[in-house]
Formats: structure tokens, sequence, C-alpha cells
């Protein structure tokens, strides 16, 4: 009977408005795209007209960044829990109104302190507000076929990590890197105001008796969350290196700004497809199998980019890398759900994450550091393969306890 009762509960829920869940999906993913493209590495195409505009040092430039995503960690998990209990639609308006009026405030910056606190409060209350939340809607609105769902939205916020830049690089040789952050902000209150009103919350029906058929997790929760929160920040600090840093890099090879930005758009679309491909792997080997797979992918070529100077080349190598490398972030979210209960899985997974956008913070800053240090970027590029090493290490620990329990329970 209880069975029955449950399957009458889910009934209405997708009578009601099945098709909805695409619109939620895409439009989530939309609205990723152009926010997260900004705040996680869309600083990138500004190092050089910063560095030229005020004469700042490109670490201290890199740390707007790391200021930004330290903004985002921070919101992440308080945002979320008011998300939990706040109407979708206005967190998703404030999380716009705010984000494109940091940006176009940025436009009149004359201080780096202002960028700092500009971009520590875009990250803390507009990607800070929107990423998790839309997330856990998305998911919420599927009850079969939510990890395809949560794939396209976490695929659009990679398309925006490429675009966003791309693009940005051709508002500045327009328009002067003051006009460029000016466009940026109004463009995204423009477009993002109207796809925030398309959200709104799922039936809450059913939710509960899904969420207790599933298993327990094979670790304790005090050992998951800690181990994939190094874990993750380990892995994110060698994603950032050349996220933030690659079109510089390019660049500093007598390469123009927008071929440069397109080399990192190309990365980016190949990370769509990767993104779908290893979760789908991990649905075949495992969801740590698969997350050490792209990790390995990643540690093992992001050196490799130093050492192409052929634009030709760049362009081939960076879809081969960006393939593997957005595994990673499949494969995080992947193992966090493995590992968690369903009734602790939000607040782990939003700790978790956090730890992941302080390492983006720390990978791009390192990137600016050391090249202010060293003349080029062979020691940035270096470290962000040592921290991949770690993030191995971490993870396939994890991996041989889960084995060994699981040998001895047998």
């Amino acid at each position: 009977m209880e069975q029955a009762a449950s399957k009458d509960d889910l009934t209405p829920r997708d009578d009601r408005e099945p098709a909805y869940r695409w619109v939620i999906a895409f439009t989530a993913a939309a609205m990723l795209a152009i926010v997260m493209g900004q705040l996680v590495n869309g600083l990138s195409v500004f190092f050089i007209p910063l560095e030229e505009a005020f004469g700042w040092a490109r670490g201290a430039i890199a740390f707007i960044n790391t200021v930004g995503l330290v903004g985002l960690a921070i919101g992440g998990i308080v945002m979320g829990r008011i998300a939990d209990r706040a109407d979708i639609r206005k967190i998703c308006l404030f999380s716009v109104v705010v984000t494109s009026l940091c940006v176009v405030a940025a436009s009149w910056a004359e201080a780096l302190w202002q960028f700092y606190l500009l971009f520590f409060l875009a990250g803390a209350f507009g990607g800070g507000a929107l990423f998790a939340p839309l997330i856990a809607l998305v998911g919420n609105w599927f009850r079969k076929g939510a990890g395809l769902a949560i794939g396209i939205a976490a695929a659009g916020q990679g398309m925006g990590q490429g675009g966003v830049p791309f693009g940005t690089a051709f508002l500045i040789d327009e328009l002067g890197w003051r006009g460029a952050f000016m466009a940026q902000g109004l463009i995204t209150l423009a477009l993002l105001v109207p796809l925030a009103l398309l959200m709104r919350a799922p039936p809450q029906r059913g939710a509960q008796a899904a969420a207790g058929r599933e298993d327990s997790p094979p670790l304790p929760l005090n050992v998951v969350v800690p181990a994939m929160s190094l874990a993750v920040l380990m892995c994110c600090t060698c994603m950032a290196v050349p996220l933030m840093h690659l079109v510089p890099l390019i660049q500093g090879q007598g390469i123009s700004a927008p071929e440069a930005g397109g080399v990192l758009f190309t990365m980016m679309i190949a990370a769509i497809v990767g993104r779908v491909a290893f979760g789908q792997l991990a649905d075949m080997i495992g969801a740590i199998p698969a997350y050490m797979t792209a990790s390995l992918w990643q540690t093992v070529l992001v050196f490799v980019f130093t050492r192409i100077t052929d634009l030709d080349l760049l362009y081939i190598f960076a879809p081969i890398y960006g393939f593997g490398y957005a595994g990673v972030m499949t494969g995080v979210l992947v193992t966090t759900r493995a590992l968690t209960p369903a009734t602790r899985r939000a607040g782990a997974t939003g700790i978790i994450l956090a730890f992941g956008w302080l390492g983006h913070g720390l990978g791009g800053y390192q990137g600016g550091l050391f090249y202010d240090l060293t003349g080029g970027y062979d020691v940035s590029f270096a470290n962000a393969a040592l921290a991949g090493v770690f993030n191995l290490v971490i993870v396939g620990s994890l991996f041989l306890t889960i084995r060994r329990r699981q040998a001895v329970a047998a």
C-alpha cells in the first residue's frame, strides 16, 4: 500500500507540468553560463589591459579573481541555506541585479581595493546566490534523469567559462576595458532578468519517499567531507591555472587577445562534451574511478600548455585537455552524491564546493604570483600539476579505503 501511495504522490507532479522541467534545466544553464562565466575566469582577458592601465603586478590582478571566488565560496553556503526557505525567483533576481551592478561599477574603479570589494560582493551575493540553488532546483524538478538535467546545467557553466572571455576580448578591443565592464554588466541585466522570472519551485510531494530508498554511504560523513574538501581544493587549484592564465600565456607569445580567447573557447566547447561523457563513464565504472580518470588526465596534460608556442597546435591540444579536465567537475558532483546520505547531501555539497571555489582562487593567484617572481608561467603550471598529484593521492586513498571495507564486509 505504501508503494502505491508513493506512486500516486509522484503522478500529479509529472502530469501537471512535465515539459516545464526542461525549461528549468536550460534556463539554469543559460544563467550559469553568463554569471559564472564572468566570476570564475572572466577576468582572464582583463589581465593585460589592467596591467597596462595601472602598472599593477599580475599577482595583484589575479587576486581580484581570488577574492571573488572566496566570496562565491562563502555566499554559496549562506545563500544556499536561505534559498531552501525563500522564493527561488526572488533569489535569482537578487543574484542577477547584484552581479550586474558590481560589474558596471567595476568600469569606474580606480584602485585595487575597489575591484576586490566589487568582485567579493558579486561572488558572495551574485554567483553564491545562484550556483548551488539552481543546481538543487534542477535536481528537484527531475524525478527521473536528474543526472542528465544537472549535466545540462553544468555544461551551461562550462560554455560560459569559454564564451564570456571570448566575447569580452572583442568588447575590450572595441570599447576598452572600462567600456567592456559597462557593456558586460548591462548585457547581464538585460538577458538574465527575463530568465530569472521563468524560475519556480517544483511540487514537493514524493521527494522524501525517493530519498528514503537510497543506500547508506560507504564511509562516515565526518571522513568524507574533510577528505573530499581537501581533494577538491587541490583539483581546482590545478584546474584554475589554465582557466585564468591560458589567455595571457598565449598573448605573451605574440598572439592577439581574440585568438588567445578563441583557444580558451575551443577548450571549453570540448569541456561541455567531456562533462556529459564522464557522467556516463561514472555510470559504467563507478563515481570515484571516473573522478580519478579525469583528474589523472588533467594532471598529466596541464603543464604541456607551457611547451606549445604554435597557435595551430594550441587549437589541437586545448580541446584534448578540455575534454578530460571537464570530467573533474562531473566527478566531484557524482562522487559527492555517492559518498553522502540524501538527508545531509545539500549541506555537505555546499561545504565541499566551497573548497572548490577556494581552490580556484588559490590556483589563479599563485599563477599570477609566480609569473611576477619568475617572469614566466613554467612554475605556475608546474604547481598546478603538483596540486593535481595531491588530489589523486587523496581520492585514491578514499577509493582504497572503501574497497578494503567492502572486502572485509564480504
